[in-house]
């Protein structure tokens, strides 16, 4: 399996989970084209996109997504505040109820933003289990036996503090309250099972309150993982053995 990054970040996230026979796409907050040319314009292999919530930076070409026939998985308020809810590809999920879409054994789960959300459990013979895990900054969940995860590590506490803590504090706190910082990244994936964890791949840092070198150089010395940052652009490898 390979994880496409098509773009991460506050701009826009889409990311890709392709091999021979199937796509899964996660988030859809970029041009349309750019998906369409990651798809080499056949949507023959795609079986579904996962969506966490409604802001535009995840959620800007669902439109276009469901004219392409491609169905949607999110919750019900995410459809309501698109405006998509009555759309037959608009496909509700249910927090903690298990969807399968091909070979992807799949469970929402909530966690807490600023609007209604979920990040999802995804379970592939290829991949083994991971986290996809963005756009919070808090997950009351656990989970055994990962074997890679995808987990956002938007900002540092002290560059915004530094910036924002004076001049901008609405902003700053807002970002507190909506995003996972790279310490509270690193606290949740030690809160987690990493035993058989193989790759960990770190998305949607901030343009200019983050430090890309410092957080894989962070996140790889509290966990002893193989720590991958995202780019736009960038295809990982992502299996359930490291080779």
């Amino acid at each position: 399996m390979i994880l496409r990054v098509i773009s991460t970040g506050s701009q826009g996230n889409c990311y890709i989970l392709e091999n021979d026979s199937e796509i899964l796409i996660l988030e859809c907050g970029v041009n349309i084209k750019e998906i369409k040319r990651y798809l080499n314009f056949n949507t023959d292999k795609v079986v579904g996109l996962l969506l966490t919530h409604s802001h535009s930076d995840h959620s800007k070409s669902c439109k276009n997504v469901l004219e392409l026939g491609i169905r949607i998985h999110a919750l019900e308020e995410t459809f309501t505040a698109l405006n998509i809810n009555d759309h037959h590809n608009s496909i509700a999920v249910i927090p903690l109820k298990k969807i399968t879409l091909g070979g992807f054994s799949i469970i929402p789960f909530e966690v807490k933003h600023d609007v209604p959300i979920v990040n999802y459990l995804i379970e592939h013979k290829d991949t083994g289990v991971f986290c996809f895990i963005t756009d919070t900054f808090y997950s009351p969940y656990k989970f055994n036996g990962l074997n890679n995860l995808i987990i956002e590590a938007n900002f540092c506490e002290d560059i915004i503090d530094q910036k924002l803590k004076f001049d901008r504090k609405f902003l700053r706190d807002r970002i507190l309250k909506s995003h996972l910082s790279i310490q509270k990244c690193i606290d949740l994936l030690n809160a987690n099972d990493l035993t058989a964890v193989n790759s960990i791949v770190l998305i949607h840092l901030s343009d200019s309150n983050s430090n890309e070198i410092e957080f894989q150089t962070k996140v790889q010395e509290a966990t002893g993982k193989n720590t991958i940052v995202a780019h736009n652009g960038l295809d990982i490898p992502f299996n359930i053995n490291p080779f």
